[in-house]
């Protein structure tokens, strides 16, 4: 495949930030039936599909919460995971597919309890 004169241009003037988000909505899209977190509705069930930014404990009513960042470079989506304090393989940098119900919560984008898929991490 070849690249245009502009997207030459383009790319190496991006910053890394903007190389890595491309990266990450290239890889999304790959996966089918993905939905990009950017356009995820609220009160619809949706698959998604990115890299954990962050993964952190933090309890919820006395109860224990898994709670982890998706990014894949449209956005993000917050996902919890209730009762939970720790997911094999639910480690920051991991790839993941997660199906759910989609909700707004103080004004992010937010599953919890979805159904998830590890994905290798890139060159596995």
């Amino acid at each position: 495949m070849t690249m245009s004169l502009r997207e030459r241009v383009r790319s190496l003037l991006a910053s890394r930030d903007q190389v890595e988000a491309s990266e990450e909505r290239a890889d999304a899209l790959s996966v089918t039936g993905s939905t990009p977190v950017v356009d995820l509705a609220d009160r619809c069930r949706a698959t998604a599909c990115g890299v954990l930014r962050s993964v952190t404990l933090r309890p919820r009513d006395g109860a224990p919460a898994l709670e982890a960042e998706l990014y894949d470079g449209s956005g993000s989506l917050d996902v919890v995971w209730l009762g939970r304090r720790e997911i094999a393989g639910i480690v920051p940098g991991r790839r993941i597919v997660v199906e759910g119900m989609v909700t707004h919560v103080d004004g992010r984008r937010t599953m919890y309890n979805p159904a998830y898929q590890l994905r290798p991490r890139p060159h596995e």
